[in-house]
């Protein structure tokens, strides 16, 4: 599973702010008591998932079998408007990339961060045709890049261009979701692609892609969970979150140890290619990591990689956003 694999940043035109400065949280969510297991039984979690992704993901593990609480799914085309949801009270959790929360506090959602995993960052790419002269990043200067904006990629291809010694200024930036990127790749019409598996697998398998750089260095492969301050701070809400992020936290270790069931559960429920899923499961999943200040500062980099390239308006303060009172039983999930 890569939640971080996201289509589009649609919460630039929700609310940012017009002007420069921090953005500042409204406060951590209250830490409410624990409830029995009669009232948690009563409990109905609303969790915003993307196909294949954490419904998939648990149902494969076996993870589904033994709820102690309902879970209401709401299926969504990529994170931005998931996030929009749970900071709306819309839903209470879902899972996400790296980069969706970044724009989320920008816009001063009301969200916070309550766990965090990590993939292998060789899957971020940016792709050229078999064909393609460009053999550097350097060869990107004056090039069209595809890319979906306000995705991980995006985030990559600013801090790749920059380890470049370049910026976003020295090519052009053609936003596109993934399936109109494949075709302009496929076409010629994009002179490379920065893009995530099971995209990168697709098209290395179907369209002889070159990878001319990839995660290493630059990506930092992160994806999390993320809650509603509101769900955070009732009861009931706060208990079924606590035992969902664990039962993630265990899933994304159990489709680590059956990398092929995985694929083929991956590939039945999103009708990927089984060669794709394989390829893509192969270099393995997302694991879960300690949502700790290594991860925040990541964040936080990535956060102001946007502002410099004057994609957010201002500096995000991530670690506002960021809630760790899970910390002890997800260190437990990871054993």
């Amino acid at each position: 599973m890569r939640s971080r694999n996201l289509f589009a940043a649609l919460l630039l035109t929700l609310g940012l702010a017009a002007c420069g400065g921090t953005t500042a949280a409204q406060g951590p969510a209250t830490v409410p008591p624990p409830v029995s297991a009669a009232d948690l039984a009563k409990v109905t979690l609303k969790v915003g998932d993307q196909k294949g992704n954490s419904q998939t993901l648990l149902k494969a593990a076996g993870l589904l079998d033994d709820l102690p609480y309902k879970i209401e799914w709401a299926t969504f085309t990529s994170g931005p408007p998931l996030l929009e949801a749970a900071s709306a009270g819309a839903i209470d959790i879902g899972g996400v990339g790296n980069t969706p929360p970044i724009f989320s506090a920008a816009a001063d959602g009301q969200i916070s961060v309550v766990s965090a995993a990590k993939g292998n960052v060789v899957s971020d790419t940016v792709l050229v045709p078999a064909d393609s002269p460009l053999k550097t990043v350097a060869d990107l200067r004056g090039k069209t890049i595809g890319v979906a904006k306000g995705s991980s990629a995006h985030g990559q291809i600013l801090l790749t261009l920059r380890r470049a010694g370049m910026s976003t200024k020295d090519v052009k930036l053609s936003f596109l979701q993934p399936a109109d990127a494949y075709g302009a790749f496929t076409q010629h019409r994009i002179d490379a692609w920065a893009v995530w598996d099971p995209y990168t697998s697709q098209a290395q398998l179907e369209a002889h892609a070159r990878v001319l750089a990839d995660g290493t260095g630059t990506a930092n492969g992160y994806s999390f969970q993320v809650a509603g301050r509101a769900a955070l701070s009732d009861a009931g809400k706060n208990a079924a979150i606590r035992d969902y992020v664990v039962r993630i936290a265990k899933a994304e270790r159990w489709s680590d140890a059956h990398r092929d069931q995985w694929a083929q559960a991956w590939a039945a429920d999103t009708g990927l290619a089984p060669d794709v899923a394989r390829a893509a499961t192969s270099k393995g999943p997302d694991l879960p990591v300690e949502l700790d200040d290594t991860v925040v500062a990541s964040e936080q980099e990535l956060s102001d990689a946007f502002t410099n390239d004057k994609v957010l308006p201002g500096k995000v303060d991530f670690a506002k956003f960021v809630d760790r009172r899970y910390a002890a039983d997800l260190a437990a999930a990871r054993g």
